[in-house]
């Protein structure tokens, strides 16, 4: 039965919200079995989703003797988002950009619960970013080819799951970095692996395609459709696109970037400490360094907050790490708050994967998260809570 204090009905007419219209995401599984500690529900006032960006194409014949019908086009090149909003949301939302597939903010390695989930509990509004030409906004307006390719075990490596490709198509717990995040020795190992390798979509890793995923990714933050107070939480090679997104960008909608292992950044045209840049557009420069002109990069010090983030079995002395640290230093020379973090050396987070979101104990990585978010003061919420204890309505 449900429980309203005397300000219930008001906050009913604040929010402009039926109680029997608010959808209700419950917790972990055996959440609410008789007798174990109970995970409180998710309370949303609104998800859905929309696509942004692009262009309403006029698609080329295929004879070139014959004109295009100027009556006939195809939306192509765009963006969609996935949204999430909280029934007492923060001013500071939260887009999730992620590098292989929008799956790894849903859950666990092993399906336990993922940061969308315990970032709802914290009630940031929450937006699930696809790319163009990625997940739900794959149509491109340009032929595009897709080779299959044995990837799967390469991934082992590359997600620093242990140091050498697997011996096997399924690798043993002994194969594991010692301690690692990813649930090695359970029973369920195979099923947890297939699942970790089969949840991705084809990138497209190129300079061209970064440029249109990051064209769609600025008409959205411009928009004011995820937010005036943004922050990218990306992984991968989505740290690059989040920091070129930024550039781009022409309002200042965006507030702060976390990324977890970036692989790519971007650096100031012209300045003297920047690294050699990459200039083509092709698969050579999929991870840059990326140049941007200085007036441009200058937006990334505008920014609150912008953390590089490390899992564990990451050296100094890797190319990647070498750039983050440079970045960050150059962000910071123009007036930026930029660091690096690495989980295990700084935090003492040992184990960590390329994707320490998903790791079992992603719990305390969010928690590294909030604190950053609460010391850049980017946790304050829209309002005061019209529902005061609404826990108490389950």
């Amino acid at each position: 039965m449900a429980h309203f204090d005397g300000h219930s009905a008001e906050a009913r007419k604040t929010l402009k919200l039926p109680i029997a219209a608010l959808l209700i995401l419950s917790g972990a599984p055996g959440a609410w079995a008789h007798g174990t500690s109970r995970i409180d529900p998710i309370v949303l006032e609104k998800t859905g989703g929309f696509i942004i960006g692009g262009k309403h194409f006029n698609v080329p014949p295929a004879n070139p003797n014959t004109p295009a019908p100027p009556n006939r086009t195809l939306s192509c090149d765009h963006g969609y988002v996935e949204y999430f909003l909280p029934i007492n949301p923060r001013k500071t939302s939260i887009v999730l950009w992620h590098s292989s597939s929008a799956q790894v903010w849903q859950n666990r390695w092993d399906g336990g619960e993922g940061y969308k989930d315990k970032l709802l509990r914290a009630d940031y509004p929450t937006y699930i970013w696809d790319g163009p030409r990625v997940g739900r906004a794959n149509w491109s307006c340009e032929t595009v080819t897709y080779t299959p390719s044995n990837r799967d075990q390469g991934n082992f490596t590359a997600w620093k799951f242990g140091p050498t490709i697997p011996a096997g198509q399924v690798p043993t717990p002994a194969e594991f970095y010692p301690g690692t995040q990813f649930p090695a020795n359970s029973p369920k190992l195979e099923e947890y692996w297939w699942n970790a390798t089969g949840a991705r979509y084809d990138e497209f890793d190129n300079a061209y395609n970064i440029e249109i995923e990051t064209d769609a990714a600025a008409v959205a933050a411009d928009s004011g459709r995820l937010g005036n107070q943004i922050v990218y939480l990306t992984n991968s090679a989505g740290g690059l696109r989040a920091m070129k997104t930024t550039a781009k960008t022409t309002k200042s909608n965006i507030s702060g970037i976390v990324t977890y292992e970036s692989i790519g950044y971007v650096f100031p045209i012209g300045d003297p400490e920047s690294p050699t840049l990459c200039t083509a557009l092709t698969p050579a420069c999929a991870f840059g360094p990326l140049g941007v002109p200085l007036e441009d990069f200058k937006k990334l010090a505008k920014l609150k907050k912008i953390q590089f983030v490390w899992g564990d079995n990451r050296p100094e002395t890797e190319q990647q790490v070498i750039l983050s640290r440079l970045c960050a230093k150059l962000i910071n020379k123009y007036g930026g708050n930029a660091e690096v973090l690495k989980l295990a050396e700084d935090a003492g987070l040992k184990g960590s994967t390329h994707i320490p979101f998903m790791d079992m104990d992603n719990d305390k990585v969010a928690s590294l998260l909030f604190k950053v978010l609460k010391k850049n003061k980017l946790d304050s919420y829209q309002r005061s809570n019209p529902w005061g204890s609404w826990r108490w309505l389950f």
